[in-house]
């Protein structure tokens, strides 16, 4: 289960080799204001618990999920469980960061707790408890083991995490552990938002920001979940390659003399008469991670310089 082909992934280090340096800049600009981390903490939990439900289904907006959580607003039309939802992620988040250190081990009892507050008040018979019956995933290319293997996997994975013995960097090792829980599936209910939650788990410990995947990127997510099946992890590294940028570029917009401050939309850099590049394109290279770029809603953002800077290096190549 754990012999894993990495070789289509060798083409994304430029991506991670970015990613890490901002990591770098972020770590020596610490410590930052307690009021702005206390900001971006909170609006990114709100972000995370939005995007991981709306991708399991849940109905509330932004706005809905931020007046549940922030203002106690019952959301008329909107069910029960769906305000559940909202809060018991919240919940979740907030046991994760209790977890948080540079030197948490993984265990399955973190995993266990994180799933039971991801469904208190919504099954709490199976709240925190693996499945002990089979289950069927609609539109996945698989069908998850047998539920007398669950427990057993599961220890598995978790020796594999961490032992590490390939000597896999935090974010790939992060994306393969994300890959084979959603595999083992162990849970009735509730399997994807305590996968995001373990997943970003294992990348904060080690300094990261959260990774969110987000609603908008549901249909690419689940594509990239199903390349994994096949044995291609690219897709899905790509993905949280470009979820951690996006976080780490709120994080760094926050810094005292940022210069990260000059992403636009796609659309506005090419509408520019001076601009030499159509939108497609551009968009083309955002989407492949080949330019400094992260998504905000349905909008690509970059900026001048990480466009040019792609263009000399192509020439340069040539």
């Amino acid at each position: 289960m754990w012999n894993i082909d990495l070789s289509d992934i060798e083409e994304l280090q430029p991506q991670l080799n970015r990613l890490l340096e901002k990591k770098l800049k972020l770590d020596t600009s610490r410590p930052l204001p307690n009021s702005a981390l206390q900001r971006i903490r909170t609006d990114l939990s709100l972000e995370w618990t939005y995007n991981s439900n709306s991708i399991e289904g849940n109905t509330l907006s932004l706005r809905e999920t931020q007046m549940v959580l922030q203002e106690g607003i019952t959301i008329k039309g909107k069910s029960l469980v769906e305000h559940f939802e909202a809060h018991n992620h919240e919940k979740a988040i907030e046991y994760l960061y209790t977890l948080v250190n540079e030197n948490y081990v993984l265990r399955s009892i973190d995993i266990l707790s994180l799933h039971g507050l991801v469904l208190r008040s919504i099954e709490d018979d199976f709240a925190g408890r693996l499945r002990n019956g089979g289950v069927r995933i609609i539109g996945a290319n698989f069908t998850p083991p047998n539920a007398n293997k669950v427990s057993d996997l599961l220890d598995e994975l978790i020796s594999f995490i961490n032992e590490n013995t390939k000597g896999l960097n935090d974010i790939l090792l992060s994306t393969i552990f994300h890959h084979k829980l959603v595999w083992i599936h162990p849970f009735f209910d509730g399997n994807g938002r305590t996968v995001r939650l373990a997943m970003n788990l294992l990348l904060m410990r080690k300094g990261f920001p959260p990774a969110i995947i987000l609603k908008n990127d549901r249909k690419k997510y689940y594509e990239a979940l199903n390349q994994a099946n096949k044995g291609s992890y690219y897709k899905l590294y790509l993905l949280m390659l470009q979820a951690l940028e996006r976080s780490l570029n709120i994080y760094l917009n926050a810094m005292p003399g940022n210069t990260y401050g000059d992403y636009e939309p796609i659309s506005q850099i090419v509408s520019e008469p001076e601009f030499k590049y159509g939108q497609e394109y551009i968009s083309l290279l955002a989407r492949q991670g080949k330019i400094d770029a992260y998504k905000e809603g349905r909008n690509w953002l970059t900026t001048k310089t990480a466009i040019n800077n792609y263009v000399k290096n192509r020439k340069r190549e040539r």
